[in-house]
């Protein structure tokens, strides 16, 4: 075959791929939402929830609420997103940004014992002699060597911060040392609510309220079910003989940090829409309780938890997944790359879970009342739901400066890679790799193949200094893959080129 070897540059930016416009991505998820309000019905009659309540967050807007049932069966009051649900452990991640809010004032550090804020614990019996002090980093991911305790914890609530230092001056029992695994604890984030009181001179539930809920603007989230009215609040229920019967609301007290907020969809929503703004990076003006940067802190995978490698999704499909902890997060990561960050929650009367997938820009919200509801399956079956029918992809990656320019001055090398070495658009170790007539012939061997150039597409990123994009045949395409170095300015390092598959 002939080679047309046709400047590259001249074809620069002809064909371009973009993401839909953000209204059209919008729409095509509100029209999934009849499906999703179907789904949420389908499983509160299945699994008897007396009420459900619901919220779908995009982009930072709760785009999206609803709610079905009774939120107290005597008198018939029916659910709305304004109800307030006892929300149980997803309290736990508002706990940990109130220990990164006392960070940020240079309050305490991470990594410090927690003994330094609760001096009880600096004479409390270790498991062994070798064990190291418990970080207050521990008590955040589970890894504080304290048993699992739902059963227990879950009846806790009440508790005043008397018994809490009581039960530390007579020893907590521990199941492992510090530092070495997950296990769940509702005692440690017990210690983080003391701790956050000692080191803020205020109750952890006026920090809370004081340093995140009113700067986000959640007016209508508390800590003591007395203070709901009554129309708003969601009482409990425990599904047993074929019956609803109610389950006692435990009041507020130094176990409350760790499951016993009171809130609605409207008003987590704001919570959740917080999260979210912390992806992707960037310059913008910093308006939160807490920085950005301490939001992505937060739901980073820093405790492993499981590997479940038959996980199927609840419309049947087998996708292995990995889980982990963050800082009062809950994190995963599927076969598909695709990751998850949220919470669930469980008490006596409630089930809760709330999840985001950043690269998608979605949420959801979703609370029952009857003990212990599973929320986190029919959660996940909506997002899977709309990501199915809006057909969403993960949202695109801002190609840098420096990538770009480096994409446009390859082109105009190709196809006859004249005055290559000279350009100065190649990291040192690029020619020494590989010289200069290995990569032309493996170029016009790829380019035999394709045919004349037509256009050259786009640039996807995967981060700021790594990306593709293709180059498009008259018979066939060719991948462009290449990494910049870390100098500044940045160079080529690595570059592969490969025939595209038709999909």
């Amino acid at each position: 075959m002939k080679l047309i070897l046709t400047p590259l540059f001249l074809l620069f930016s002809v064909l371009t791929f973009s993401q839909a416009p953000n209204s059209e991505r919008l729409n095509k998820i509100k029209a999934a939402i009849p499906f999703m309000e179907k789904l949420y019905k389908e499983y509160a009659d299945k699994s008897h929830f007396p009420a459900v309540a619901f919220g779908l967050v995009v982009d930072g807007q709760l785009v999206h609420s609803g709610a079905i049932g009774f939120t107290e069966i005597a008198t018939s009051t029916k659910a709305t997103s304004q109800s307030m649900f006892r929300i149980a452990s997803m309290s736990k991640s508002v706990a940990a940004m109130a220990i990164l809010a006392l960070r940020k004032e240079g309050k305490l550090k991470l990594d410090d014992p927690a003994f330094m804020y609760i001096p009880e614990l600096k004479s409390m019996p270790s498991l062994t002699a070798d064990s190291p002090p418990i970080t207050i980093r521990h008590l955040l991911t589970h890894m504080a060597g304290f048993p699992e305790d739902n059963p227990w914890g879950d009846r806790q609530l009440d508790t005043k911060d008397e018994e809490l230092i009581d039960l530390i001056k007579n020893g907590i029992s521990f199941s492992n040392t510090p530092g070495i695994t997950y296990e769940y604890s509702n005692l440690g984030f017990a210690i983080l609510g003391k701790i956050i009181g000692n080191v803020s001179g205020k109750t952890y539930q006026q920090y809370i309220n004081e340093t995140i809920f009113r700067p986000l603007g959640m007016n209508h989230t508390i800590w003591e079910y007395t203070e709901a009215p009554k129309n708003l609040l969601a009482h409990g229920y425990r599904y047993e003989d074929e019956i609803w019967k109610e389950e006692q609301l435990e009041h507020d007290g130094t176990y409350g940090v760790m499951g016993g907020l009171i809130t609605s969809i409207e008003d987590f929503g704001k919570y959740v829409a917080f999260h979210q703004s912390a992806w992707p990076a960037s310059s913008a003006k910093e308006t939160g309780p807490v920085l950005r940067s301490d939001l992505r802190e937060m739901q980073q995978p820093w405790n492993f938890n499981n590997l479940n490698p038959s996980f199927k999704y609840p419309g049947g499909r087998t996708c292995a997944m990995v889980s982990a902890y963050g800082y009062g997060l809950r994190w995963s990561k599927d076969c598909e790359g695709r990751v998850g960050v949220g919470h669930t929650g469980g008490l006596p009367g409630f089930g809760s879970q709330w999840q985001i997938l950043p690269d998608y820009g979605i949420g959801i919200i979703g609370y029952a009342n009857r003990t212990y509801a599973g929320m986190a399956t029919i959660n996940t079956a909506v997002l899977d739901t709309i990501i199915a029918l809006a057909g969403l992809k993960p949202l695109p990656v801002a190609v840098s400066k420096i990538l770009n320019q480096r994409k446009q001055e390859l082109v105009k090398l190709l196809p006859g890679w004249n005055n290559a070495e000279q350009s100065g658009i190649f990291a040192e170790n690029f020619f020494p790799d590989r010289s200069v007539q290995h990569r032309k012939k493996e170029w016009d061997l790829l380019y035999a193949k394709t045919g004349e150039i037509i256009s050259v597409g786009e640039m996807i990123a995967e981060n700021q200094l790594r990306g593709s994009f293709t180059i498009k045949g008259k018979q066939g395409n060719i991948n462009v893959y290449f990494t910049l170095s870390p100098e500044n300015p940045a160079l080529i390092q690595q570059l592969d080129f490969s025939i595209a598959r038709e999909k």
